[in-house]
C-alpha cells in the first residue's frame, strides 16, 4: 500500500506544495539532485509532497521514508514544538523520518546519501 492511499490528501496544500517544488532551498536542490530518477537503489522519491495535513520535503512511498531538511526556523522552540506535532503524527502512519540540517546536505552530500543508503537497508 502506498502513502498517498493510506493518508489523507489535504488539497488545500496541493497549490502550496507546487510552489515549494518550483522554489527549492539550495540544500534541497542538491539532495535532490542525488534523490531523483531512481538513482538510490531504483527507488522513486518525490519532493514536497503533501501527507495528511502536512507537506514533506522528499519522500519514498514505497519504502514508506520521508526525509526532511532543515533550515534555521526548525530549531526555534516554536519549530522545534512543530516538527515533534508533525513527526509524531507520520510515525503514527507508519513512516520513518530522516532529518538532515542544511548545513551537512551542503557540505557533506556523500555523507547524507550513505545514511539515506543504510536506512534503506
Amino acid at each position: 500500500m502506498t502513502i498517498k492511499k493510506r493518508l489523507p490528501h489535504n488539497t488545500n496544500l496541493t497549490k502550496y506544495s507546487q510552489n515549494l517544488r518550483c522554489d527549492p532551498t539550495d540544500a534541497e536542490r542538491k539532495l535532490w539532485s542525488k534523490l531523483r530518477l531512481k538513482q538510490l537503489n531504483g527507488y522513486p522519491f518525490y519532493r514536497q509532497r503533501v501527507l495528511g495535513n502536512y507537506i514533506v520535503d522528499f519522500c519514498c512511498p514505497v519504502l514508506k521514508l520521508v526525509i526532511e531538511v532543515d533550515g534555521g526556523q526548525h530549531y526555534s522552540d516554536e519549530g522545534s514544538r512543530a516538527d515533534k506535532i508533525r513527526d509524531t503524527y507520520l510515525h503514527e502512519c507508519g513512516l520513518k523520518m530522516l532529518r538532515f540540517n542544511d548545513y551537512d546536505v551542503l557540505t557533506n552530500i556523500s555523507g547524507v546519501v550513505e545514511y539515506i543508503l543504510e536506512t534503506m537497508k
